[in-house]
């Protein structure tokens, strides 16, 4: 049996009282806890998230899933509606990894019919990079750019659709693609739990 998750902040630099808010903003989440730290100045090198390190590309996250973990930049404490975009988006890292094949793929037909349309925006910035890097070439389903798209825009998607935050500069996709995905998630996951 799966029980609720509880988020465990850590107290450098974070609010207990923000994440609590996220929390109860999403739908039920089952599965283990996860721990939640806050970092000043991350940074990524190599696939390695780092804080307070000279080099990389600046980041506000990074989840770690057999870990449990997600670690978030101290910057997002004093941004309310990001942190609450980027946590949302975190948390559905895990949903994916749990989400099962048969979903995956119906999400990547929901994807693949948007790219047939020539549907143009996402819902952040993590799949509009990955998105344009496919275009114009159509990928094979099983390539691992594909992959990697259809994981950041199911959490840009669930970010865009449980944060809270309405509008924000990085959802530049079309309302009616924005209401078929809304519709697949709330198909695929109804008033049930959603494992993580």
């Amino acid at each position: 049996m799966k029980t609720r998750v509880t988020l465990h902040p850590t107290r450098r630099c974070s609010s207990s009282r923000s994440v609590e808010r996220i929390r109860k903003r999403l739908p039920p989440l089952q599965g283990r806890s996860v721990r939640i730290r806050f970092l000043p100045a991350l940074t990524i090198r190599s696939g390695k998230l780092y804080s307070r390190r000279s080099g990389g590309q600046p980041v506000y996250a990074g989840s770690y899933i057999r870990k449990r973990e997600i670690i978030l930049d101290c910057e997002l404490t004093g941004r309310p509606d990001e942190l609450a975009r980027i946590l949302t988006h975190e948390l559905f890292h895990f949903a994916w990894v749990r989400l099962g094949n048969p979903q995956r793929r119906s999400y990547g037909n929901l994807l693949r019919q948007e790219l047939k349309l020539h549907a143009r925006g996402e819902l952040g910035w993590s799949a509009e990079s990955r998105k344009s890097a496919l275009v114009p070439h159509f990928p094979p389903h099983l390539t691992l750019p594909w992959r990697d798209y259809l994981c950041e825009s199911f959490c840009d998607t669930a970010a865009w659709l449980y944060s809270g935050v309405r509008r924000h500069s990085e959802f530049t996709l079309g309302m009616r693609y924005k209401n078929r995905r809304a519709t697949w998630f709330f198909e695929t996951f109804g008033n049930r739990g959603i494992s993580i």
